[in-house]
């Protein structure tokens, strides 16, 4: 039995979501891969720090946090180390970093996760900031180390898709990645081809926790934009950058353009594409109208699905959440059981 110690840097919903997995199915995973994955410690930003080199049983960090919104409630060795002395001093053999996106800088996430590379710590994240913008550098820093760079999670939670696109279809001769990529988004405008209009189905999409108190991020396109970014970088081999990404939200979309399309048999929905030209790269972010019969047209409420255009086997869509707590931590978990299936 091989046992991986984790640092978790944030306790938020993805955090939560895979402190849950372990407290559920920690032992059959067990017993499945031949590895535990236990949480030495836990580093939030405003509700504590605790660190055991024994580490924590999973549910009882849950109960803590449950019950006190705070972390260090739960008895332990060692408390208030910040993230750099969980980096340097503690026996993480993982950084897990989940901290909120900074889309324009990175930051604090990608100097954490240079401090853990340098510290030749395996690292998981799935903070799509430093992914968008510093992958190229991060994963030749892990490389040269030796340690694993895991980001499943930066695009469509728990859903396979970068593992697939790069394993499984790579000889195809991916052409084009177009794809629903933010739930939020996609659900406001399924809710408003069902009769409710912007504002309502935005305020449904607030109070069931997709989307934010300010919206932006979702609703003018950003979010969808630093995910192609991401694909374009990891699956094409293009270093593909946000300015580079033409985007268009979905604010300016009414019910009228809503019925419009349907009495065409079409629906609307924002679509993020990326491709590789014969002189240039084109890449995209904008509400389009599809037919009845295209393959995203079927996607509803906040799931995600992506379609990948190739040479070999056509089109290929995959279609999954793009978040929620354990769907999101479950990208954690995957990530984790492939540096498993390397150190073994």
């Amino acid at each position: 039995m091989r046992t991986y110690r984790l640092a978790l840097i944030g306790f938020g919903n993805v955090g939560q979501g895979l402190a849950t997995i372990l407290r559920d199915h920690g032992p059959a995973l067990a017993g499945q891969h031949g590895a535990e994955f236990r949480v030495v410690a836990v580093n939030t930003g405003r509700h504590g720090s605790i660190y055991n080199p024994e580490g924590f049983d999973p549910g009882a960090l849950l109960a803590a946090y449950e019950q006190t919104k705070r972390v260090d409630t739960l008895a332990a060795p060692y408390s208030g180390w910040d993230v750099s002395r969980i980096i340097d001093e503690s026996n993480a053999d993982v950084i897990v970093e989940l901290t909120s996106s900074d889309l324009l800088s990175g930051e604090p996430a990608a100097g954490y996760i240079r401090a853990a590379i340098r510290q030749d710590r395996h690292v998981v994240t799935t903070n799509k900031g430093p992914v968008a913008l510093f992958y190229p550098e991060l994963s030749a820093a892990a490389a040269e180390r030796g340690v694993m760079l895991g980001v499943e999670g930066t695009v469509m939670g728990g859903t396979p898709l970068l593992r697939v696109g790069r394993d499984l279809l790579a000889d195809a001769g991916v052409l084009r990645i177009q794809g629903i990529l933010n739930g939020t988004t996609n659900y406001i405008l399924t809710r408003m081809a069902e009769g409710e209009s912007y504002k309502s189905a935005l305020e449904e999409a607030q109070e069931k926790g997709y989307a934010e108190a300010n919206p932006t991020a979702d609703v003018d396109g950003y979010d969808a934009a630093i995910k192609i970014v991401i694909l374009a970088n990891l699956l094409l081999g293009i270093p593909l950058k946000l300015a580079n990404v033409e985007r268009e939200g979905i604010r300016e979309l009414t019910s009228k353009d809503i019925v419009r399309a349907q009495k065409v048999g079409e629906v609307w929905k924002l679509v993020g594409w990326v491709e590789r030209a014969p002189d240039m790269v084109k890449a995209s972010v904008r509400p389009i109208r599809l037919p009845q019969s295209h393959p995203l047209a079927s996607v509803s409420g906040a799931m995600n699905a992506v379609t990948f255009v190739t040479k070999l086997l056509g089109e290929v869509t995959i279609t999954g959440p793009g978040a929620g707590r354990v769907e999101t931590g479950y990208g954690v978990l995957s990530d984790l059981l492939e540096l498993n299936r390397r150190m073994n």
